[in-house]
C-alpha cells in the first residue's frame, strides 16, 4: 500500500510529538526529582537529547534520519544510565540503583517507541 504525502503529515506530528514529550518528560525528571541524586550527576542524561538533535539536525529531520536519531538518542541515555549505576556504586551516592535503571530503562523506551513511531512515516 503505497502512502500519499498528506498521510504522512499526521504520522510525522505524532512521531515528533512524542519525541519532544519524552525529552520534556526527562527534563522535567531532572529538575524535579533527579534521577542520581544530589548534584550534577544528572546531567550525563542530558547527553541524550544533544545526540538526538545533532543526527536529526545532520539528517535535515527526515523521517529515516529521525529513526537513527532516535535510536542514538535512547543507546546514550542507557549509556548515560551505565555511567550512573557506576557513579552510585562507587561514589555510595544516596540514590537506589533500582531507581535508576528503571528510570534510564523508561526514558530508553520512549525514545525507541518515538522512533518506531517515525519508522511508520514514508518517506
Amino acid at each position: 500500500m503505497i502512502s500519499s504525502p498528506s498521510a504522512a503529515a499526521p504520522r510525522y506530528a505524532l512521531a515528533l510529538g512524542m519525541s519532544l514529550m519524552t525529552v520534556l518528560f526527562l527534563l522535567f525528571g531532572i529538575g524535579a526529582l533527579g534521577i542520581v541524586g544530589d548534584g550534577d550527576r544528572d546531567a550525563i542524561y542530558l547527553a541524550a537529547p544533544a545526540v538526538g538533535l545533532l543526527v536529526a539536525v545532520l539528517t535535515r529531520f527526515r523521517p529515516g534520519g529521525m529513526v537513527l536519531a532516535l535510536g542514538a538518542a535512547s543507546v546514550t541515555t542507557l549509556l548515560a544510565g551505565v555511567v550512573a549505576v557506576v557513579l552510585i556504586t562507587t561514589d555510595r551516592e544516596s540514590a537506589s540503583v533500582l531507581d535508576v535503571v528503571g528510570l534510564t530503562g523508561m526514558y530508553a523506551v520512549l525514545f525507541a517507541a518515538a522512533a518506531v513511531l517515525f519508522r511508520r512515516v514514508p518517506e
